[in-house]
């Protein structure tokens, strides 16, 4: 019989008795924009790597020992125009954002980092770069998260106190970001619409909980699909927060996905459409988790099946 190691699973969590959640300004809903900057940290020969990465408008995967320019200058797309359409759109629409940046990807445009910093968005640590952390050994791994938060001292003007590995982490990550002792939460779990707490070698450690469904990633890439799954995950979250639970909904965006422009558009309606809809904390990553941190305790368990019969 082999050891399990890393974290123990929880298929309970909070179960029929939800916190009944008081967000800012009574909202039903808290809304939380990821931005997942990757572009120049993934896998690429002209990193070094012995492979190319996907995940772009193409899924052609050329032989390990090709290199593939045109999906480099898909990613590149991302950090060249992308990422800059999304940061003008933010802007007018006044919606804040929370950045899962990869060090290496803000190395290479660094402009990003500075103006995402200046404009109000925050900052999680997607690692040192778009990597696969399970292939890490537990010093490795380590090594990349101390590289990390150096470089983001650097390109972002402060340390990020969030993390999240690209999908998935090693079953040494949460162990290791608890560890370094800067980082008051991560988001490395899919497992629920709130955050909660959990213990991690005797301390106390909170999860905020990210999301693969509503994310630009899935699907079809069709933008009248992305829209309609995302409007309808907020609405139906609106309205279990009208009925007295309020949720939080996290939305996953790739500047070279969501950056271009027919995608762009259908974030722009979303956005719209929950604004003026109202009822909606549009909130960064830190400031959920320092609400939750700092009112938790205020949140009655409510049996939330009785309370809808």
């Amino acid at each position: 019989m082999t050891t399990l190691t890393g974290p123990q699973r929880d298929l309970v969590g909070y179960g029929a008795h939800i916190p009944k959640v008081t967000w800012p300004d009574n909202a039903n809903i808290a809304v939380n924009i990821v931005v997942n900057y990757e572009e120049g940290s993934e896998y690429s020969h002209a990193a070094g790597d012995g492979e190319n990465d996907v995940l772009g408008d193409s899924g052609y995967r050329f032989p390990a020992h090709v290199r593939d320019l045109a999906q480099e200058s898909m990613y590149e797309y991302g950090s060249r125009a992308g990422i800059w359409r999304l940061l003008r759109l933010f802007d007018e629409l006044h919606v804040p954002a929370t950045f899962f940046g990869c060090a290496v990807a803000f190395e290479k445009n660094p402009a990003v980092a500075a103006y995402a910093s200046r404009a109000g968005h925050d900052l999680v640590s997607h690692g040192w770069r778009w990597e696969e952390h399970w292939r890490l050994s537990r010093d490795e791994e380590r090594e990349h998260i101390r590289l990390a938060v150096e470089s983001f001292e650097k390109t972002w003007g402060s340390r990020p106190t969030g993390w999240y590995c690209r999908y998935g982490p090693s079953v040494n990550t949460r162990e290791l970001v608890v560890e370094e002792g800067g980082f008051d939460f991560d988001c490395d779990a899919y497992n629920d619409d709130l955050p909660y707490f959990t213990t991690v070698n005797g301390k106390e450690h909170l999860v905020v909980p990210y999301s693969q469904t509503y994310n630009d990633s899935q699907g079809s890439k069709n933008p009248s699909e992305f829209l309609d799954y995302i409007k309808r995950a907020f609405d139906e979250l609106w309205l279990e927060g009208e009925r007295g639970f309020p949720k939080m909904m996290s939305i996953g965006l790739h500047p070279r996905l969501v950056g271009q422009a027919a995608r762009t558009s259908a974030l722009r309606e979303f956005i719209t459409y929950a604004q003026q809809r109202g009822g909606v904390w549009f909130a960064r990553r830190n400031d959920i988790a320092d609400w939750w941190s700092t009112h938790h305790q205020d949140f009655p368990l409510v049996d939330s099946l009785r309370a809808s019969c």
